[in-house]
């Protein structure tokens, strides 16, 4: 189970940091399942804006490089995003992710941006105006 929080409104150049407390996904081998934020604003797709990499590294959209921080912290089982010089492309419904992953053929398993990730929490609005 996934639940999002932390949305808002806000004005141009401000901050938010939402959150995702996670349930459920632990993985024996990894500790966690791969996961990521994504965002969707009606009549446009849905896009990818962090991820963790194979290696654990977060991973950004062009977009949103440079503005926004991903990290998680196990012993709160939650996920952050922390989102700064907001802007009103900014807006739209943020959602967390969560995948297994896709295991490699020599060890070790994919995640990032382009992973197709099955769980999704219901998410939270974003609003900068």
């Amino acid at each position: 189970q996934l639940v999002e929080s932390g949305g808002g409104s806000v004005h141009p150049g401000g901050s938010l940091r939402l959150s995702c407390v996670y349930s459920g996904i632990t993985d024996t081998r990894y500790g966690t399942y791969c996961m990521g934020w994504f965002r969707q604003d009606p009549g446009r797709e849905r896009e990818a804006v962090a991820a963790f990499d194979s290696q654990g590294t977060p991973r950004y959209a062009d977009s949103v490089r440079d503005r926004f921080t991903m990290s998680k912290d196990d012993a709160q089982n939650t996920l952050y995003l922390q989102m700064t010089a907001l802007n009103p492309e900014d807006t739209a419904m943020y959602y967390c992710a969560a995948d297994p992953g896709i295991p490699l053929q020599h060890g070790g398993r994919f995640c990032g941006l382009s992973l197709r990730y099955n769980n999704w929490g219901q998410g939270t609005q974003v609003t900068v105006s």
